[in-house]
């Protein structure tokens, strides 16, 4: 493996750590509510269901969709051979970039958090433009795309929708957690089968990004793999400390916003030097990092 692999992997790792943040936040606040033992099952065949069923399936997932008329076992062919996935990656790169601009302007105009830049706390105060904002982006994206290509222009329309769908789930798990947390009679089983299901809606973002560092299955499998599993072991062990570095998911949302704007730059043809991806999404995540770290010190 050579160093440009194992740079990828690191910040696939963390990438995928920093954008789960709420969904372990989400985890450890059901679990406390939970008997040791299913805790302990959340752990072992939780991680099994997060690794190998989420973080592997997904990506064929969208390999076959990119790919259309290819089964399961020729998706894994092809996610051996990344110029095989390259040859048709346009569609897939600017849906994955519409889904992640979108997630980005979601977080800055629609939800509540501590205002990390200067712009954000002016933005949420205009929270209604965020339908006007995406909307006349996806509108522009669209014209630019269908004059260089008809499926390019679907792909970016199927970004929108999945972001759509997707965050209609979540809304209904922000609800559902309350009623996990405050409703009795609901059993333990329940309440995992549940988690296991928000994962599978958070896990989106960091598979679609992913596509970002490289067009390696292999390498996003084993990546966000291992992010996943090192924020099962946060949820349990320390998930109350990690809550108090208050900027650590503005430096998630700013490194969607510049690998989303990195996918759609590369369905235009551009080519982005493997290293860019990583390491602009480490660099934004460490300054956020930092920044609260001094929070905390002050």
């Amino acid at each position: 493996m050579d160093f440009d692999a194992i740079f990828i992997i690191i910040g696939l790792g963390l990438f995928e750590m920093i954008t789960s943040i709420d969904n372990a936040v989400i985890n450890a606040e059901v679990l406390s509510t939970v008997s040791q033992k299913m805790r302990r099952l959340f752990l072992t065949w939780g991680i099994f269901f997060a690794v190998f069923v989420m973080r592997g399936l997904l990506p064929l997932i969208i390999v076959m969709l990119s790919h259309p008329g290819i089964g399961l076992a020729e998706a894994i062919t092809f996610s051996a051979e990344e110029s095989a996935i390259e040859s048709s990656s346009s569609v897939l790169l600017i849906a994955g970039g519409v889904f992640l601009v979108f997630v980005f302007l979601n977080w800055l105009f629609m939800e509540p958090k501590a205002y990390g830049l200067g712009i954000e706390r002016r933005l949420q105060d205009f929270n209604v433009w965020f339908y006007a904002v995406v909307s006349v982006f996806l509108a522009a994206l669209v014209w630019f795309a269908a004059d260089k290509d008809g499926m390019m222009a679907f792909g970016a329309v199927l970004g929108s929708t999945i972001f759509f769908i997707v965050h209609g789930f979540r809304l209904n798990a922000e609800k559902m957690e309350q009623e996990m947390m405050h409703k009795k009679g609901m059993s333990d089983w329940s309440k995992i089968f549940y988690l296991e299901a928000i994962d599978a809606s958070f896990s989106i973002d960091g598979v679609i990004g992913a596509f970002a560092f490289t067009m390696s299955v292999p390498l996003i499998i084993l990546g966000n793999g291992l992010g996943a599993i090192a924020v099962r072991q946060l949820t349990v062990a320390n998930i109350d400390r990690i809550k108090k570095y208050k900027y650590l998911k503005h430096g998630a949302m700013y490194s969607i916003l510049i690998l989303g704007a990195v996918m759609i730059a590369e369905s235009f043809g551009w080519h982005a030097p493997s290293w860019l991806s990583p390491l602009a999404a480490i660099a934004v995540m460490g300054y956020f990092f930092r920044r609260s770290v001094k929070e905390m010190g002050a």
